[in-house]
């Protein structure tokens, strides 16, 4: 039985990053080394964050999901797209595609709610210090957790559902490295209304919510750090927020950039060039980003490598 509601298609082709034969080769070591970069720098902080008791905190505990999250985000495409560096086709079975599709979902969504509750605890630890320990409690790390997980499963599903709706006829070479948006419904025989009306909704909810809880948890930490007399303790207290709003400015800032942007021929190729930012190089700088910008994460790191050497 052909899959999908009526679906003629049982395969995509996916047309890949560039079409140059020669650069598939120097491009799938490139992507090889990111790829490895990201493994390495996410799983570390993993490890340090799980054996360091002292990073046993809500900073770290969220930093440990975004790893986690990063880590999934980027084994989602990126296997794929490396094989198909070396291939002459690049195909991928329907169900394939769709399962794919799903996963970038659930992972997309659930890097917004945690960027969301990371920056939820800086407010928290710049503006009520006092009450910090009580605010973030394990219970309510838990929860927002829970929450983002949770929050990227119904966002997965409504988005997966719809595309499940749509008949794919005769077309099937979608204009990317993987299952994304706006390729497949480019790619379909039937309206694709309901679906994008699905998608705008959600947009809606995972991408204003998020935003407007971090711009205002940023806002009042901005009015908290003016009031601070020192400039040492202005320094400190910023220095605590810096990494994090790097992360939300790569990730937010590369999707909207892919996203904010129609979905014509055109700009698909250069959109697909673009989405490489925040689909390879945002789950790589993450890690890079919080080690190299962190002096506690940078201490557990001498320690540890102090204690395998004894």
């Amino acid at each position: 039985m052909a899959p999908g509601n009526g679906s003629l298609v049982t395969a995509f082709i996916l047309v890949g990053l560039t079409d140059q034969l020669d650069l598939q080769v120097p491009l799938f070591f490139l992507f090889l080394l990111m790829y490895m970069v990201t493994l390495i720098g996410n799983l570390s902080l993993i490890i340090l964050i799980g054996i360091n008791s002292h990073l046993h905190t809500p900073m770290y505990f969220f930093l440990f999901n975004l790893s986690f999250t990063d880590l999934c985000y980027s084994s989602v495409f990126t296997p794929k797209m490396l094989i198909d560096f070396l291939s002459k086709e690049n195909i991928i079975s329907y169900m394939g595609c769709m399962t794919q599709f799903y996963f970038f979902c659930f992972f997309v969504v659930s890097e917004c709610y945690v960027l969301t509750s990371m920056a939820y605890d800086r407010y928290v630890a710049i503006c009520k210090p006092l009450l910090y320990n009580a605010a973030m409690s394990p219970k309510v790390c838990s929860s927002l957790m829970l929450a983002s997980y949770l929050m990227a499963f119904s966002g997965a599903m409504a988005h997966t559902g719809c595309m499940l709706r749509l008949t794919f006829c005769d077309a099937n070479t979608i204009n990317h490295y993987f299952c994304d948006i706006h390729p497949l419904l480019q790619l379909s025989c039937t309206s694709t209304y309901v679906t994008e009306l699905v998608v705008f909704i959600m947009a809606c909810i995972n991408i204003i919510v998020p935003n407007l809880t971090i711009f205002v948890s940023y806002g009042l930490i901005l009015s908290s750090i003016l009031h601070i007399k020192s400039m040492e303790g202005r320094s400190r207290a910023f220095s605590t927020c810096s990494s994090h709003i790097i992360a939300v400015s790569l990730f937010f800032g590369s999707g909207a950039f892919v996203y904010l942007k129609s979905s014509s021929s055109g700009s698909m190729d250069e959109g697909k060039i673009s989405s490489v930012f925040y689909t390879n190089v945002v789950p790589m700088m993450n890690p890079l980003v919080y080690s190299l910008r962190n002096k506690d994460v940078k201490s557990a790191l001498r320690k540890t490598l102090r204690r395998r050497k004894y």
